[in-house]
């Protein structure tokens, strides 16, 4: 079954808006979209031009193949602008995500690169026409052999292990062959599969350019001790957002490194792909949450870590804010701005941001936050827990923050 977009309640909650090409309430500002809407939870807002401008960006300046990795934000909205600025092919991890990524795009191409997956997701994506797959061990590179028919088709991308990198979130641990079995498993794959690649991911929110080449290299290691050659090199994700106290280099530092290393390590004749996820999306999305009561220097609001803040609260990230809908007493006064720690709306003690949250001094109950650059995880990990959620999507024509 496709993953359903987000929830809809039982009657709109936005009046007087027009519908986007994607079945959305569209509106040109955050605000007209404030001004109309009659629900009582926190609502989602994409911003296309802002996830278009962002995938136009990468497919010109990455030096190699994009694919979009799915489960930053599979909203149908997000798809659909992805395909129209030119992305074509995408990364899925299940059978859900492969059924809704086709049944939105029936032309793109998919990647299964989950380094783990089940018998049944291997069988149900080779028969959607999936012919890359990602494996770390023996064992799931002996199920995928198994489960598509030892088919001829194939391109097997063995993940890699990496050595620490300098990322916000590093990824070590979970997955990865590691340095002493990652030739001998390239050789293995060489020998059942009509094309092979290798793949790693230098952690997600990277800030340090150098990571991607000492990546580059050690992926060059392992090939040349293998004495297997490859057709493919996938340098993950792992493309930074500018989030409050993170100040990445642009991108162009990124993708110039990427390409001169690939070139430096005797890659420049394989093909090469990037896996953005966070990077096509974070920017393009926020949240819009309300302020339920006020203690002191702490906000209790209707959206939390159960809901799309769950970076904020158990990663400790902070997230671009602006309050919304109340004017300031007096236009020529300076805002006054203080910190604040957030509290979730559900029964549970763990649903707290610390922040702090810069916002105006004077905020209280009523007044409304925008929370940006939650177009990536925030908008897709939001939950039902104790019955709230974002129930709602809209799309806004401005840029947003």
């Amino acid at each position: 079954m496709p993953i359903a977009p987000r929830r809809v309640l039982a009657r709109p909650s936005f009046l007087s808006s027009a519908e986007s090409d994607f079945g959305l309430p569209v509106f040109e500002t955050v605000e007209e979209a404030l001004a109309a809407y009659e629900g009582d939870d926190a609502f989602a807002v994409l911003y296309p031009q802002k996830i278009a401008d962002a995938a136009r960006a990468f497919l010109s300046g990455f030096p190699g193949k994009t694919l979009y990795a799915v489960k930053a934000n599979p909203h149908p909205a997000v798809l659909q602008t992805l395909w129209l600025a030119g992305v074509r092919a995408f990364d899925v991890a299940s059978i859900r995500e492969t059924e809704h990524v086709q049944s939105q795009l029936p032309d793109a191409e998919l990647f299964l690169m989950h380094p783990i997956k089940s018998r049944a997701t291997i069988r149900h994506a080779y028969a959607a026409g999936v012919r890359h797959f990602a494996f770390d061990c023996r064992y799931e590179l002996e199920k995928i052999i198994q489960e598509t028919g030892a088919a001829a088709d194939l391109t097997l991308h063995l993940r890699i292990a990496l050595p620490m990198t300098k990322a916000a979130m590093p990824l070590t641990g979970k997955f990865g062959a590691d340095f002493a079995s990652a030739p001998e498993l390239l050789q293995a794959a060489r020998g059942r599969a009509a094309h092979v690649g290798l793949t790693f991911h230098v952690g997600s929110q990277c800030l340090d350019l150098a990571s991607y080449d000492t990546a580059i290299a050690y992926a060059r290691s392992i090939v040349d001790l293998s004495g297997a050659a490859i057709d493919y090199l996938d340098c993950g994700g792992g493309f930074p957002v500018a989030y409050p106290g993170m100040a990445p280099r642009p991108w162009p530092d990124y993708f110039a490194t990427i390409g001169k290393s690939l070139e430096a390590h005797g890659f420049g004749a394989v093909t090469v792909l990037g896996e953005p996820g966070r990077a096509l999306c974070a920017e393009g999305g926020s949240t819009l949450a309300r302020v339920e009561l006020r203690k002191g220097d702490t906000l209790y609001l209707n959206d939390g870590t159960y809901g799309s803040l769950f970076d904020a609260g158990a990663c400790a990230w902070k997230f671009p804010v602006k309050r919304l809908n109340k004017a300031e007493a007096d236009d020529q006064a300076p805002l006054v701005l203080e910190d604040f720690s957030l509290f979730g709306p559900t029964c549970d003690s763990l649903d707290k941001m610390s922040g702090p949250f810069r916002l105006p001094s004077d905020i209280s109950e009523g007044d409304w936050i925008e929370f940006g650059h939650l177009g990536a995880y925030g908008q897709t990990l939001s939950t039902d827990f104790n019955g709230f959620g974002i129930y709602d999507t809209v799309a806004v024509m401005s840029t947003g923050f």
